[in-house]
């Protein structure tokens, strides 16, 4: 089969890998389509290699086909679905453990169910699992016109919440507020301190940190939960320690990626019970921003580099349904 490789001089090149070997309880999927994450960037440039047993390639989610599963499992050959991977999703094929597998939703193409996994499952895990999220509480959702945050935003309104967002310009604020947002913020004209000083967040999804994030933190209701899962933004900031444990407040600091089988299957778990029938009905929907070939994930990576996308890019294989 082939696969996306990144070559010496960190350029993307088609290249010929060997097929997959499933292991004891893994599938084996035809993929059609993969969506790409800031993430992938980062392993592109050597920065985020893939936990172990994982290919060397790219690519957190795909969707396709099974094309070999175990007489005695949840799945058959020819069942449409969706995976969150721990790499290799740029590809024609991949092994993946039975547990991190997902039905595509009724009603949603091949390259809608690839921008589902990892985006919803990390909104999930952050917001549901480390956040607690509670209906009436308030969201922070940083980048909210990314992928992972039109998913978190939607998320939030499901469950209940309000939803404070920060975005980068005006096509982006439209896309937000069609999903829900309450309050948005161009950070490239509006203050987000200022706005957190009338509108205090409970929860905070957070991909940017750096050197602003010790007074948000501050800014914050009595109890909140500040989630940082990137530093965007910068590695450093400074913190008055006395106002962050007189209110309780809560840093954490969470990827998805490298956690265990057994929690990845019990966030997917949760995700299938709670979003995939809004998914089936249409109340809840992954944005799209383009979709390319597999073959031109270089152009792919460079939408993402220059930050102009609305929601996920996908790349299809010659197999992917529109």
């Amino acid at each position: 089969m082939h696969a996306i490789l990144v070559d010496d001089q960190q350029s993307l090149v088609w290249s010929e890998v060997p097929d997959p070997g499933p292991q004891a309880g893994e599938i084996v999927m035809d993929i059609h389509a993969t969506a790409l994450n800031r993430a992938d960037l980062l392993q592109r440039a050597g920065h985020y290699p893939p936990p172990p047993g994982w290919p060397e390639w790219m690519g957190l989610e795909a969707a396709g086909v099974v094309s070999y599963a175990a007489a005695d499992g949840r799945w058959q050959v020819g069942d449409r679905v969706c995976a969150l991977l721990g790499g290799g999703g740029y590809a024609e094929r991949i092994a993946v453990p039975a547990e991190l597998v997902l039905p595509v939703p009724d009603g949603l193409s091949m390259v809608e169910a690839a921008a589902l996994p990892e985006v919803f499952a990390t909104a999930y895990l952050n917001l549901c699992l480390e956040g607690g999220l509670q209906a009436g509480e308030t969201v922070l959702i940083q980048a909210g016109a990314s992928g992972l945050g039109t998913a978190a935003i939607q998320l939030v309104k499901t469950l209940g919440g309000t939803v404070v967002t920060t975005v980068g310009s005006e096509m982006k604020a439209e896309l937000v507020r069609s999903l829900g947002a309450d309050i948005v913020v161009n950070h490239r004209t509006e203050n987000l301190g200022a706005v957190l000083d009338e509108h205090p967040v409970d929860i905070a999804l957070d991909c940017v940190a750096g050197p602003d994030l010790g007074r948000y933190l501050e800014k914050m209701n009595r109890g909140g939960r500040w989630i940082v899962i990137a530093t965007l933004g910068g590695d450093r900031t400074e913190l008055d320690l006395g106002r962050f444990f007189r209110s309780g407040l809560k840093l954490i600091g969470s990827t998805l990626r490298n956690r265990p089988l057994e929690t990845k299957a019990a966030v997917l778990a949760g995700l299938e019970r709670l979003l995939w029938p809004a998914l089936a009905a249409g109340t809840v929907r992954p944005v799209i921003h383009r979709t390319l070939p597999l073959t031109d994930a270089e152009s792919a990576h460079a939408i993402l580099q220059r930050r102009e996308n609305l929601g996920k890019v996908v790349l299809k294989t010659g197999e992917s349904d529109p």
